[in-house]
């Protein structure tokens, strides 16, 4: 009667054991990776971030649908009152093209504010940049301008 008391002990301690260990086996395969959930993303601007003024996405900002934006920039980046506003990804090839309108003089080198529309959605989700191009009507390599603002596409 001891013997099979004692079997009966060991099998549930063995059933209680793979129990554990196949758990233990799920969850540390099921948990979240905290290095790939929080993304390393620079929040410094790059390119001709002294012609930035103002823009109302911030560096590291979440970003998604449809966003209204606004800036200011100077150094003549505008032609007939336009700006180039593309969304690059992490590699900075162009998710998507856009543009933005000044809202206050724009034939100058002083400041010049600017407002216009994002739509992020259908875009690939995490680090990405907006880029804020100067409208370069001459078409020369040599003439064109930028400012990158990293974001996070939610």
């Amino acid at each position: 009667m001891k013997n099979k008391n004692f079997t009966k002990i060991i099998a549930v301690f063995l059933v209680i054991a793979i129990a554990l260990v196949i758990f233990i086996f799920i969850y540390k395969n099921n948990k979240p990776n905290s290095q790939n959930n929080n993304v390393n993303i620079n929040t410094e601007v790059e390119g001709n971030k002294q012609d930035l003024i103002y823009f109302s996405i911030t560096p590291g900002q979440k970003v998604s649908g449809l966003t209204t934006f606004v800036g200011s920039v100077k150094n003549a980046y505008f032609f007939e009152a336009n700006i180039l506003v593309n969304v690059l990804d992490a590699n900075k090839n162009v998710l998507k093209s856009g543009h933005a309108n000044a809202t206050t003089d724009w034939m100058t080198t002083e400041p010049v504010s600017f407002e216009g529309n994002i739509d992020f959605s259908g875009l690939p989700k995490g680090p990405a940049y907006i880029e804020i191009h100067n409208d370069n009507a001459s078409g020369l390599p040599e003439n064109d301008k930028n400012i990158l603002i990293p974001i996070i596409i939610e």
